[in-house]
């Protein structure tokens, strides 16, 4: 072995072994609040990233889509239907806010999904609820934030709960255990490319 490839190993090693303690350093289990925000691309598609791979335990997911209207196919909607013991999906939006430009419609619309979303905070067997797009109606306080925080203050403690949608606010951001923000770098719309099917919905 030269004596390059003997240092890659010994680094390595030391690293593995710091990994190793830093792993078993953590012993505690419990529900978590994750939060995707921020401008880029993949708030909502790393939130159903993690409802396929509980599907794939074998867990039980809910997913609550604010904003987002109910005519609106996505492939994420069709796989759903294809696991109808596991998964329950709804979408409960009316649209873009600068479509409907209905202030008090949107306010409804949050309003009923909040209240199917509260109804997944309550179940014990549900391991894992997505709240696609709520930053978007907490932005906007179509609801109302300690109203949310309640909420996701008294579930089951092993639930976990995912909360999409650019501009966190910073209450929900302190209440959370994982805040991950996504930064646009650069987008293809910008160069003229259209969304399509399979990347955007």
């Amino acid at each position: 072995m030269n004596q390059d490839a003997e240092l890659h190993k010994k680094k390595m090693q030391k690293r593995k072994e710091l990994q190793k303690e830093l792993v078993s350093s953590k012993k505690e289990e419990k529900g978590l609040v994750m939060v995707h925000t921020g401008s880029g691309k993949g708030k909502s598609t790393a939130a159903f990233g993690l409802v396929f791979r509980n599907l794939g335990y074998g867990r039980k997911c809910a997913v609550v889509q604010f904003i987002k209207a109910p005519e609106w196919q996505t492939g994420e909607r069709k796989m759903a239907d294809m696991f109808p013991d596991l998964l329950k999906w709804h979408t409960l939006g009316e649209g873009f806010t600068w479509d409907t430009q209905d202030k008090q419609k949107d306010i409804a619309s949050c309003a009923k999904a909040w209240a199917v979303a509260l109804e997944y905070l309550q179940c014990e067997d549900i391991a894992l609820v997505v709240l696609d797009e709520l930053n978007i109606a907490l932005r906007y306080d179509y609801i109302a934030m300690d109203v949310v925080l309640e909420g996701l203050r008294k579930r089951p403690a092993m639930q976990h709960v995912v909360i999409t949608g650019r501009n966190a606010k910073p209450e929900l951001i302190e209440a959370a255990d994982l805040v991950t923000e996504m930064n646009l770098i650069k987008h293809h719309f910008d160069a003229g490319v259209k969304a399509q099917k399979g990347v955007e919905f």
